[in-house]
C-alpha cells in the first residue's frame, strides 16, 4: 500500500524537480501540504500530488490549444 503522506524529498523524486522547486510549490499553496512535528516538516498527501499533476496536465493542454489556435490564426 502506498503511503498517504509524502515528504518533499518524495515529491522531488516523483516530479523530477529540485528541493527548492518543491518547497516553492508548497509555500505558494500551489501544491497543498501540511506541516507536522516539532520541526514543522512538510508533508504532501498522495492524493493532493495526483490532483496537482492532473491540474498541470490540464493547464498544459489548454496552453497548447491556445498556442495552436493563435498559430492557425496567424497563418490565415
Amino acid at each position: 500500500m502506498a503511503p498517504r503522506f509524502l515528504t518533499l524529498a518524495d515529491v522531488t523524486e516523483v516530479l523530477n524537480i529540485s528541493a527548492a522547486q518543491a518547497y516553492a510549490l508548497v509555500r505558494s499553496g500551489e501544491l497543498p501540504a501540511i506541516q507536522i512535528g516539532g520541526r514543522l516538516q512538510w508533508r504532501v498527501e498522495s492524493s493532493e500530488l495526483e490532483r496537482y499533476i492532473e491540474r498541470m496536465y490540464a493547464q498544459t493542454r489548454a496552453r497548447i490549444e491556445t498556442e495552436h489556435d493563435v498559430d492557425e490564426g496567424a497563418q490565415r
